[in-house]
């Protein structure tokens, strides 16, 4: 059959010719087609203003608080980012639209460490904000005079820079479920959700006292006693050196008390070291009390454990240390030497300070044996009243400047671990002679400078 000269039947073969290409097309451009809206979307998204969510924590709290706060915009389908108050620059701040600060209180008023860069690199300049709709969650314990000095410290900047707060202050006095609940509150209504995760903390499980013995009989200074526990049911759980637990005592059991671990899991128990506190009128602390006089042997005991990811070894694990503290500070130096030793890792120097060593020698036969065994290369122990002069862990740690300086130029990390009142704040001044302010939150930025204090 010949077509040549029939343009009926050369259109009849055109048409087919097209509509077999459009039919090939067409998937194409259906997907072309979802691919560009997904790409417009993607970018509407990145371009979209974003929440930050700031953390300023000590102990975990408010990084705990902060990463269920962006579970909750997770879930509204809110674009955030969460980040360390010390990481924010005073850019982040003039781009930023909306900020929900969510920041503890160190001691007496004072940023945690992790934000102290951050207080004394922007709270004391002018850093105009107008465009800025923030929120502050401030954690604090109403038992010190400035409870949630630091929390309303940075809301008072916040305010002086022409921010706008989107709801007033939430103040949270020792973990308090009803003032977490406000906050969470607020948020919904801010995020237009009503089912958000559930933000209550890990319930406390049942363990038994197995162990007590207290260590410095005949001491100057209160009883403290070495605590060992197991749960009464399964196995051990795991944690890290630097770890901490918190223990609900009977009589008062919405106010768990936080202990450093003084062991780690391949000794089979959770091990604590507890000091008796004694009131004026001669009453005993509602946790150190029961735990150290009341409880029996084989007491029920609630307990859970909380992650302290300030204090663990961490990418420290590799340095150096050196390890500082006094009286029950040792049980969280303890756990880091414990962890060090079983990995065979003995560039570890320890400076610890106690009343007299006749009495106050906290787990002796332990040091020396890491000391002989090459795990705990430099040891020094200092005993205030042993001589007639009164001499501190600072005052031993300034001798040996020169030491301090050689060691971290070999990369190590600094933990502390004992009181807040006197030995740590004259240890951060031994430590700023030796090695100069600059440096020194600079060890603390990058995570070399780290403290368990109280």
């Amino acid at each position: 059959m010949i077509w040549t000269n029939d343009p009926t039947r050369w259109m009849l073969v055109a048409g087919m010719g097209v509509g077999y290409a459009l039919v090939c097309l067409a998937p194409y451009l259906r997907t072309r087609r979802k691919r560009l809206a997904a790409a417009r979307a993607k970018a509407a998204a990145a371009a979209a203003p974003g929440w930050i969510i700031a953390y300023a924590s000590q102990t975990g709290n408010a990084e705990e608080l902060a990463q269920q706060t962006l579970a909750t915009l997770k879930l509204a389908g809110i674009p955030a980012q969460l980040s360390e108050l010390s990481d924010l620059s005073a850019a982040d701040l003039q781009q930023a639209e909306r900020i929900l600060f969510l920041v503890s209180t160190y001691g007496e008023g004072d940023a945690p460490d992790a934000a102290a860069a951050f207080a004394g690199r922007l709270m004391t300049t002018t850093l105009p904000l107008p465009q800025l709709h923030y929120a502050v969650l401030a954690l604090g314990d109403s038992a010190y005079v400035h409870y949630c000095g630091f929390g309303r410290a940075l809301d008072q900047w916040l305010q002086a820079q022409g921010a706008q707060s989107l709801f007033p202050r939430v103040e949270v006095n020792r973990s308090s479920a009803e003032a977490i609940a406000q906050w969470r509150q607020h948020l919904s209504h801010l995020a237009g959700t009503s089912d958000a995760p559930d933000w209550s903390a890990p319930a406390f499980d049942a363990w038994r006292l197995i162990e007590r013995v207290q260590l410095n009989a005949g001491s100057a200074g209160a009883p403290i006693y070495h605590l060992a526990l197991t749960p009464e049911q399964g196995a051990l759980p795991a944690w890290q050196s630097g770890d901490l637990v918190q223990i609900a005592a009977p009589a008062d059991p919405a106010n768990a008390r936080d202990y450093s671990i003084a062991s780690i899991p391949a000794d089979g128990s959770v091990q604590l070291l507890v000091r008796l506190h004694t009131h004026e009128d001669g009453s005993h602390g509602i946790a150190s009390g029961w735990l150290t006089q009341q409880a029996p042997l084989g007491a029920a005991v609630q307990l859970r454990l909380r992650q302290h990811k300030r204090f663990r070894l961490e990418a420290n694990a590799e340095r150096p240390l050196i390890l500082i503290g006094n009286g029950s500070g040792i049980a969280g130096l303890r756990g880091h030497l414990k962890a060090r030793a079983m990995a065979g890792q003995g560039r570890n120097w320890l400076l610890f300070g106690e009343r007299n060593a006749a009495h106050d020698y906290h787990y002796r036969a332990e040091l020396d044996g890491w000391q002989h065994d090459g795990m705990l290369e430099k040891l020094d122990m200092v005993f205030s009243r042993d001589q007639a002069e009164r001499l501190y862990v600072q005052d031993r740690l300034a001798a040996q400047a020169a030491d301090v300086r050689a060691w971290i130029e070999q990369g190590a990390a600094i933990y502390i671990c004992g009181s807040l009142d006197g030995m740590a704040g004259g240890v951060d001044a031994a430590l700023e002679a030796a090695l100069g302010r600059e440096a020194l939150d600079q060890l603390t930025a990058t995570g070399r400078y780290r403290r368990d204090v109280y």
